[in-house]
This record gives C-alpha cells, sequence and structure tokens, in this order.
C-alpha cells in the first residue's frame, strides 16, 4: 500500500487536530460547526499527517461498518498514523474482517454475558467498599481516586488476573499508551514496551498456574484449540483488554457525575426513580462519551460522503461524539434526556470493533452511578464544573481531578 500524508485536496482549510478542549463538559463548538459546513474536513493530525475528520452520524456510521474503511492498512508501512508513535501491533483492535472475525470469536467464547453478569456482586461489594470509606472522610473528596479509578481497576483486574499491586505500574503505561500530544514518541514507544513485556510474563505465568481468570482461559485458547491465538494476538488482546478495560470507564463515570451535578432536576428524577439508571447512563453516554473520534482507519478504495471524495489510502476519524450530537439523528440532541425512545449512539463505537466489553462497561456504570446518588443524596461539586481540570492530548479524556462534597 502507498499512503499519501500530504493534504486532500479540498478547498477548506487544513485544521489543526485535535481541537482545543471547552471548558468543563462542553462539547468543542468545531464539531457543530464542521457538522454544518464541512461535514467531511482536512485535519492535520499530531504526527503531521492528513486526514478527514468526519462529523456527521450518517458518514460515521458507514465508516465504522463499511469494510472500505480498514483498520489493519494503519499497519501498513507508511500509513498515515495518527500520532508520533506507530502503534504496530497485531491486536484485535488492528485487524478486519474475515482475521478480525475469528479473533473475536474466539475471545468472546470466553468474554461471555455469563462471565459479565456473573460480577456483578462483586462490582457491588467493590462499590459499597469504595464508598464506605468516602462516607468516613468529611470532604471535598477528589471522586476520581475515591471511586471512579479504583473500581474499574479492581473489576479488571479481577476478570483478567492481573495482580491488583501492579495497579499503578499498568495504569501509568496505559496513560501513555493512549496518548496522542501529551507525550514524546520515545515516552510512547516506551509504554507500549513495558505493556507488551508485562503482559507477555504475565501469559507466561498462567501458562504455569492457570486460574479462573479470563486470561488463564485465553491462555489455554492458544495452546490448546486448533483454530488457536497466535503468541501475539494472545499478548495484544491481553493489552487491549486490560487498557480498555479501565481507561475509558474510569472516564466516563467522572463524566457521568459532573453531567448530573450541573442537571440537579434530572439528577432528583434518577434518584427517585432508580429503574431509570439503565437508560440515563446511555444518554450520559451518549452526551459526554470517554473519547471524541474513533481509531483511525485507511480508505482502500475511493469513497464519497456528503458530496466529498476520499481517496483511496487516506487516513480518516470517525467523530463518535459528534455523531452522538446530530440533529439528524437525535431531537434536541444538547439535552440530557432520558426518555429517548432509541439511543443508537456511538460511544462504543458500531460495526466490527463495537466495543467487546461494552456489557461490562454498563454494568460499572450503573452500578458505580447509581450507588452514588443514592449513598450521597446532597453530592455536589466542590468547585465550580468551569474549573475542574480535564486531561490534554489524549485519546480518552475525562476529569482529571473531581472534588465533590455532601
Amino acid at each position: 500500500m502507498t499512503a499519501n500524508p500530504e493534504a486532500p485536496e479540498t478547498a477548506e482549510p487544513v485544521l489543526s487536530y485535535p481541537f482545543e478542549r471547552a471548558a468543563g463538559l462542553q462539547q468543542c463548538p468545531m464539531y457543530g460547526k464542521l457538522r454544518e459546513e464541512s461535514p467531511v474536513a482536512d485535519v492535520q493530525m499530531p504526527s503531521g499527517d492528513h486526514a478527514f475528520l468526519l462529523t456527521k452520524y450518517d458518514d460515521v456510521r458507514t465508516a465504522l461498518s463499511d469494510p472500505r474503511f480498514s483498520r489493519a492498512a494503519t499497519l501498513e508501512p507508511g500509513a498515515p498514523r495518527l500520532a508520533a508513535a506507530p502503534q504496530n501491533f497485531k491486536s484485535l483492535l488492528n485487524m478486519d474482517p474475515p482475521e478480525h472475525t475469528r479473533v473475536r470469536k474466539l475471545v468472546s467464547r470466553e468474554f461471555t454475558v455469563r462471565r459479565v453478569a456473573a460480577l456483578r456482586p462483586r462490582i457491588q461489594e467493590h462499590t459499597d467498599a469504595l464508598l464506605d470509606a468516602m462516607e468516613a472522610q468529611t470532604g471535598p473528596v477528589d471522586l476520581v481516586p475515591a471511586l471512579a479509578f479504583p473500581l474499574p481497576v479492581t473489576v479488571i483486574c479481577e476478570l483478567l488476573g492481573v495482580p491488583f499491586e501492579d495497579r499503578e505500574k499498568f495504569a501509568a503505561w496505559s496513560s501513555v499508551f493512549l496518548a496522542t500530544t501529551s507525550r514524546t514518541k520515545e515516552e510512547m514507544l516506551g509504554a507500549q514496551l513495558g505493556l507488551r513485556t508485562y503482559l507477555g510474563e504475565l501469559v507466561a505465568a498462567k501458562r504455569e498456574q492457570p486460574g479462573e481468570d479470563l486470561l488463564s482461559a485465553l491462555v489455554s485458547i492458544h495452546d490448546e484449540d486448533d483454530d488457536r491465538l497466535s503468541e501475539e494476538e494472545l499478548i495484544f488482546l491481553g493489552i487491549s483488554l486490560l487498557v480498555a478495560g479501565h481507561e475509558t470507564t474510569v472516564n466516563q463515570i467522572a463524566n457521568s457525575v459532573v453531567s448530573l451535578l450541573e442537571h440537579p432536576e434530572q439528577l432528583e428524577r434518577l434518584r427517585k426513580e432508580p429503574e431509570l439508571i439503565g437508560t440515563a447512563v446511555e444518554e450520559l453516554l451518549r452526551m459526554h462519551p470517554p473519547g471524541d473520534e474513533a481509531l483511525l482507519r485507511i480508505t482502500l478504495e475511493d469513497v464519497e460522503l456528503s458530496g466529498v471524495t476520499i481517496p483511496a489510502g487516506s487516513a480518516v476519524l470517525a467523530g463518535l461524539s459528534s455523531a452522538n450530537r446530530d440533529g439528524a439523528q437525535f431531537e434536541r440532541p444538547d439535552e440530557l434526556d432520558f426518555d429517548r425512545p432509541a439511543n443508537p449512539h456511538f460511544a462504543f463505537s458500531h460495526g466490527p470493533h463495537y466495543c467487546i466489553g461494552s456489557g461490562l462497561a454498563r454494568l460499572e456504570l450503573q452500578i458505580a452511578i447509581g450507588s452514588l446518588i443514592q449513598r450521597f443524596p446532597t453530592l455536589r461539586l466542590a468547585v465550580p464544573a468551569s474549573e475542574l481540570s480535564r486531561p490534554e492530548g489524549m485519546l480518552v479524556h475525562g476529569i482529571s481531578s473531581l472534588p465533590v462534597t455532601w
């Protein structure tokens, strides 16, 4: 494949991506402007390569589900990339069908609805323990280290069979692993190596002493199944599950709590009608997903979207958060509405790469948010929402520090 990182031939000016983040939970106004004026926009990524940024719902859905938009092509030599450091490894996230179908089927055989449902009592138990510790303090308390970070990390450790005492180490690698502009190329490559070495050693340990955890089950597929996972697939599958399994949920818990505290009427309704927690979580995911764009894709042939021809070999960024605010798909898209009759948002992506851990994330969000607002009926922000710090230069984003009191 021959990639052309030069600017696409469009009449629009080139925009620098990612855009400057707005204060609090506000969506960057650039997305709304692009949806109206330039839904297929030329942007320059941190790597210096160019991409087409899609901001309309229908275009984003096409890019996420159409086989002409490839993830595997991002691994080709010279392919456009998002950040300074390439992520050239064969993981489930970087495959196309039919290879992707084969690996995902093997993973889905172990990462089942039943396995996730069986975690409910443990998730509730961990949540209650964290809220007990929080209640014992006088406040204000930073909700990120008190709840949003430790809960998903504990759960993913138990699910995969990762030692909990290693949480700070792999969390640090994960943060760098997901950087776009906040870290140097050397730091990103170092984090990739650190995670690969760590998961390789963990896989070897599971092979010697298997447990009841998901990683042990995946090792057995590698070692015993005729249609097996390769060693590289196994290790990078473990990395993907470990990183995505906590980073997105950490950020989404914080985003959701801030949104509810800024919408006191909806918050009070949710307290009085706890059975709404499922639809509330979906709406919070639509409004404030933990990431703005899907992973980069490369066009395998010329594709026309919204009247613009995207040439073969072009990088494409599908704007998930922008699509979630498209008025052509959602009525009153900027309003938090727990009564939407349908909510086909893209917070978990769409198509073949729909998040395999979406069921676990939903369960954690429902338990964490539902338990928090019931335990602390007078919960409120301890600082103005405009002063909340948000991480910059990351693929995922949330709230760095969330001081609350009650």
